[in-house]
Parts: C-alpha cells; structure tokens; sequence
C-alpha cells in the first residue's frame, strides 16, 4: 500500500489525511501556545505602555501569558476539529449540526468565554498595580476604594461571563431568567439577610469613614491595625500578628475607638514606696520625678505627679502624663526612658519601692518561735 492510498484510507467518516491535519493543528497549539500568548501580550503591552509608568513589561505578561493561553489553546481545538467531517447519523440528535460537533463546539464556546473572563480579570489586578504605582502617596480614601473596586470589577466580571455562558451556549434566556428572579427576590432577600446588612455597611464605611486603612481601631473585644476593608468584612492585623475578620455590620454598629486619630498617648501608674521613705525624700521624689517628665520634648505640659495614698503596704504616687505621637514603638521608647529616670530618681533620694510579695522568715532551729505558724499558734 502506498503512502497516497494510507492517506486516503477511510475510518470512521475521514482519512488519515484528515486525522493527521487535525493532530498536527493541535500539537502546533499546544507547542507554541505560551509563544503565542507573548507575542500578542507584548504587542499589546506596546499600546498601552504609556499609561503604565512603573510597571514593567515582564509583569504584565506574568498576568495574562495563562489565560491567553487557555484562549489560543481553545481556539486551536476549534480549528483542528473543523478539518473532520461526522457522521451523518450524527444529526439525528439535533437539527443542523452532528451532536459530536455540537458538543465541541459549546465546549469550545464556553473555554473561550472562560480564558476572555480570566484575561478581564487579570486586567484588572494589572489596572490596580499600576494605579497603586501612580498613587502610592495618596491619601487614605485611595487606599480603601482600590481593593473595594477591585473585588466589585471582578465580581461584575465572573457573574458576566456565567451570564453569557447560559445564553450563549445553552440558550437560556437570560432577560427571562433575570426577570424571574424578581419573584423569587424576597426569598433570596431573607436568605441573604446577614450579607445584604454587611454590604450595606462597607458603603457606610466609604462614605463615613469612621476608620482607614493602616489605622489602629478597637471595636468590641478585637483591637488591630486595618489592612483591608471588603464587601462583607473589615481584616485587622492584631498586636499578637493574628489576621480577624470583622464583619462590616459590627464596624459601624458596635461602639468603634480610633486609637490612631489621638493626638497623644496617656501614661498612668502608681509608684509603690515603702514606709521607710522620710517625707522629705518623698517630697524630693515628686518634684524632680515632675520636672524630669516634664523635660522630655514629646511628653505635654500637663504633667501629674502626686503622693495620693498611704496604705499599709506603702506610700502611693500616682503618675500621669501624655506622649505627643500616634506611634506606637516610639510612644514605648519614652515610656521606657522615663522609667528608667524614675528609678534613678528614687535610688538618688534614698528612697526604697514597697515589696508586693510576702517576706519569708527563716526561723533557726530550736527558736522559741520554732513550731510556731503565721498566726502564732503551735502546728502539729
């Protein structure tokens, strides 16, 4: 048999010819798909490069080569199966078409509205990157919407693409069925209650803005930094590096303290001094632990230092200023200065700190005070 004849031999409605035509379209698709998808990603790059100051050509193609080439990928299995012929026996299940035909064809259909809603997609976290590039020293408002946008755009995006993968590779009516949702709405409302009041309250938040993102908030139990406001839920980042999830409901229901909107940090404690520490050291102690504090350039003139309690334990001085800043490590930083100076302060008078634990007594055998417990009772 001669090579013309094995490329004409029929099998099941094609020749070989046929057959090898199609196997070769698909493993030319499949060898030089990601090529493909940088050729096209880079000549649209080109196009655009202008508006994307920052952001380099490598990172871009790192966005769309994938989805790109699902789209070449698809788009050459419709090729290669368009050089076969089906049986005729085929159609019998659909009017026009042979259903094998029919059945590649929708799956092609619905690849391709797949890898163009996956390249929309990353278009947009392209479209944030390069926003984020242009407005890294914006202000708060910027931060908040550009992650909000961005969940939005893609939600549009994939409710979009199911839309058309109903109407146009399953038929479905989708005007009808949008419709049709109007009666089921009210079970849909009920059942989606607690979402509904979440996305309610992120537009709240936008437009109240109550907190932004990188502020320190504490609401109800939970205290952290905000990293991300969504739909559905505020992210903090708390002091233990814990990621919580607040829902928005509870962000503008529950009572909501902005610790980074303070325009000081307060210090408050008390000195425990012993009984042993005169009144004159006590006195020295004050006034040069005020004037001290008040030295300090970040610390406000409003500086309270005063002998408040006598207890049996010790004599009590309450101490209290604030910290002119809203950061947090350098608010730490004089705090600990401060300490330090305190101590020294109180060892230069003289003074001594009242011990809050118990004195232990080490009795020496044979003591009349030996056998004896704390209340002065004989133990057996």
């Amino acid at each position: 048999m001669t090579l013309t004849e094995i490329l004409h031999y029929r099998f099941l409605g094609n020749n070989v010819a046929a057959y090898l035509w199609c196997l070769g379209i698909l493993l030319f698709g499949y060898a030089f798909k990601t090529l493909l998808s940088r050729l096209v990603s880079r000549v649209v790059f080109r196009f655009i490069r202008r508006k994307t100051e920052g952001v380099s050509e490598e990172q871009f193609q790192a966005l769309l080569i994938r989805p790109l080439s699902i789209v070449v990928f698809f788009v050459t299995i419709y090729l290669a199966f368009q050089v076969l012929d089906y049986p005729v026996r085929s159609s019998e299940l659909t009017r026009n078409e042979p259903w094998p035909k029919v059945a590649l064809f929708r799956l092609y259909q619905i690849g391709i509205i797949w890898g163009v809603a996956w390249i929309a997609l990353r278009l947009v976290d392209f479209a944030v990157l390069v926003f984020r590039r242009r407005t890294s020293a914006g202000g708060s408002l910027q931060a908040e919407l550009v992650p909000f946008a961005k969940d939005l755009m893609k939600v549009l995006i994939i409710v979009l693409a199911f839309l058309g993968i109903l109407g146009r590779v399953f038929g479905v009516d989708v005007t009808a069925l949008i419709g049709g949702l109007g009666i089921g709405g009210l079970a849909v409302a009920f059942a989606a209650k607690e979402s509904l009041e979440n996305l309610i309250a992120s537009f709240t938040i936008f437009l109240d803005r109550p907190f932004a993102v990188g502020d320190l908030v504490e609401v109800g139990a939970v205290s952290g930094t905000v990293e991300k406001v969504g739909f559905r839920s505020t992210r903090l980042r708390t002091a233990e590096k814990s990621y919580v999830t607040v829902p928005n409901k509870s962000m503008i229901d529950k009572p909501l303290d902005n610790l980074s909107l303070r325009t000081a940090r307060r210090v408050s404690f008390t000195l425990a001094l012993s009984h042993t520490t005169s009144s004159q050291q006590l006195h020295r102690i004050v006034e040069e632990g005020k004037r001290l504090i008040a030295e300090n350039a970040l610390v406000t003139k409003d500086v309270q230092m005063q002998f408040s309690a006598l207890t049996p334990a010790a004599k009590e001085v309450t101490v209290q200023y604030f910290v002119e800043t809203t950061n947090y490590d350098e608010y730490l930083q004089v705090k600990e200065e401060l300490n330090y100076r305190l101590v020294e302060v109180v060892e230069q008078a003289g003074g001594h700190f009242a011990s809050t634990g118990n004195t232990v007594v080490q009795l020496a055998p044979g003591s009349r005070f030996d056998g004896l417990n704390s209340a002065g009772t004989p133990t057996v």
